[in-house]
């Protein structure tokens, strides 16, 4: 992106960070660092949700650990100062997006400041941070000031915090306030929540002492034409010539395509819309079959795309009926508790542009591979028989997360009965094309609020069904989100009644236990050898 407005970049890519002289392989930059963790929280990457070290790190050379440090993007940060004093250090990427103000980290279980404020970068941006970046490199060029950007954060000094017009900015609660009042994070977070609608978002502030952290309101999402511009720049679309081994999670994703960004769900467990919005914008179906054409060209390529997707398969082409009762919304969900009216599920655009894809000379296989809303689906049904009969790889992924209403609503997930709804289809449209194919659903085990009694539901249908799940998720609290505020502060955000919530590994293991117990199958999921026998 900065390349195509004229700036020349140079990437350093996961330098040694006990070493100050691996960021000076390219000397001394011009206009300074804009610097990452890479496209995961360095912590989610680094430890299990047992707090142990993970055994492979799947965006690293060869999947091995070790590459990166915990709360890389402030190491990274800290290493370029080090090296160069007087350094401009812009930060970017997801792991300082949701960790931009006072957050509670898990694996060390404490509070932590902006990382912003624990770096000492000069400017934070948060979001898809393309025109923010723009715009932040236009003013460190021109020697201009660096306040008022949207999606942006300052930390202000002690003179300048003084000087702040504070006027019709929402105020966080303070640092040193959030540190020893655990209600405290709960109400940061509905303040946040509230104020993440790009139209109608206000700038908000934090106190640190006698300093403020300054958060402008986020950036409006890209329209359709910039978004297709965004994705059809001339990238090398392979991992980094530095790297000398395979990277596992490049392999799974070298040839699919990314097609839309957002996503209306607004999970409580879930950081995305944190980071990119509630506001889908879909790229044009002549963009994504440029981008087809790319692949098609890729050393290696098999006829297969294996996605086409964004933060679920079945969310491409939706829209609003009236963009200006968005501009005004203060809903952190367009799903949850019901479905807004305003929102339009329309699954034609999606299937046109499969079935362009399809008739593609040299394309054999179209998969969609993101996962299906459920919701969703079941209000698509041409689009999801559609997507069952030919876009499956064998395995549908699709995520109810739990099934008993009150574990559901605190998540802020669909109603229940929808995964049985779709099952229902999913196993009659089977039988009509004749194929053998099989869900992967995935349950969140612990989630705060959640007693054994309630996961008991879970466990009595997977025995119903005689179902074992192939992924097993223990929660875990990410930063900015509700469900951490829930898990830290231990009470229900909407109604302040005290919830229960299991912190220790050997209280957290009866629920796990409930998911990853073996069951006598029936036809959910493949029995791996006798399908190779039948194949022999």
């Amino acid at each position: 992106m900065l390349e195509s407005a004229g700036y020349k970049v140079g990437i350093l890519p996961q330098p040694d960070w006990k070493d100050p002289a691996s960021v000076t392989a390219l000397g001394r930059p011009r206009l300074g660092f804009l610097v990452s963790s890479g496209n995961m929280d360095s912590m989610v990457c680094i430890y299990t949700v047992g707090r142990r070290f993970r055994k492979d790190d799947m965006y690293s050379p060869g999947g091995k650990t070790g590459n990166r440090p915990p709360m890389a993007a402030v190491v990274y940060t800290q290493l370029a100062k080090r090296a160069f004093p007087g350094i401009k250090t812009v930060l970017g990427g997801v792991e300082a997006s949701l960790r931009r103000v006072a957050h509670y980290d898990y694996w060390q279980d404490k509070m932590h400041p902006s990382e912003l404020v624990e770096s000492k970068a000069d400017i934070l941006i948060f979001g898809m941070g393309e025109t923010a970046s723009l715009e932040v490199y236009s003013r460190i060029r021109d020697g201009k000031p660096l306040d008022g950007i949207p999606g942006t954060a300052r930390f202000l000094g002690g003179n300048a915090s003084k000087e702040f017009d504070t006027a019709g900015c929402v105020e966080l609660p303070s640092y040193e306030r959030i540190c020893t009042d655990k209600d405290a994070l709960l109400e940061q977070t509905r303040k946040v929540e509230a104020e993440m609608n790009p139209w109608c978002g206000r700038r908000m502030i934090q106190r640190y002492n006698d300093r403020l952290l300054v958060l402008e309101r986020p950036n409006p999402p890209l329209t359709q034409a910039e978004l297709d511009h965004v994705c059809e720049l001339p990238y090398g679309m392979a991992p980094h010539p530095s790297y000398k081994e395979p990277i596992p999670a490049y392999e799974c994703v070298k040839f699919s395509v990314p097609a839309v960004r957002g996503c209306p769900g607004g999970c409580a467990f879930c950081g995305l819309v944190s980071h990119q919005t509630r506001h889908l914008v879909s790229r044009s179906p002549e963009s994504v079959m440029r981008s087809i054409e790319r692949i098609k060209k890729l050393p290696g390529f098999n006829g297969i795309i294996s996605d086409i997707g964004g933060a679920a398969s079945n969310i491409f082409g939706n829209r609003v009926a009236d963009h200006s009762m968005c501009e005004k919304c203060r809903r952190i969900s367009c799903m949850w508790p019901k479905p807004c009216k305003n929102y339009i599920p329309d699954g034609s655009t999606l299937l046109k542009l499969l079935k362009t894809a399809m008739k593609s000379p040299g394309i054999r296989k179209v998969f969609l591979n993101s996962g299906m809303r459920l919701d969703l689906a079941l209000r698509q049904p041409e689009l999801t028989l559609e997507i069952i009969r030919n876009h499956v790889s064998g395995h549908l992924k699709v995520a109810p997360e739990h099934l008993h209403p009150r574990v559901l609503n605190l998540m802020r997930k669909g109603q229940p009965g929808e995964l049985e709804a779709f099952m229902k289809m999913f196993d009659k449209c089977n039988k009509q094309i004749g194929k053998e194919q099989y869900l992967i659903p995935l349950f969140i085990s612990n989630f705060p609020g959640c007693t054994e009694e309630e996961m008991k539901v879970v466990d009595d249908f997977l025995e119903a069904h005689h179902w074992s799940p192939q992924q097993v998720q223990d929660y875990i609290p990410l930063p900015m989100t509700m469900g951490a505020a829930m898990y830290y502060s231990g009470k229900n955000p909407y109604t302040g009644e005290e919830i229960e919530v299991h912190r220790g590994l050997r209280d957290r293991r009866t629920q796990i236990q409930m998911l990853k117990k073996k069951r006598a199958s029936r036809y959910r999921q493949p029995d791996w050898k006798d399908k190779r026998d039948r194949r022999k």
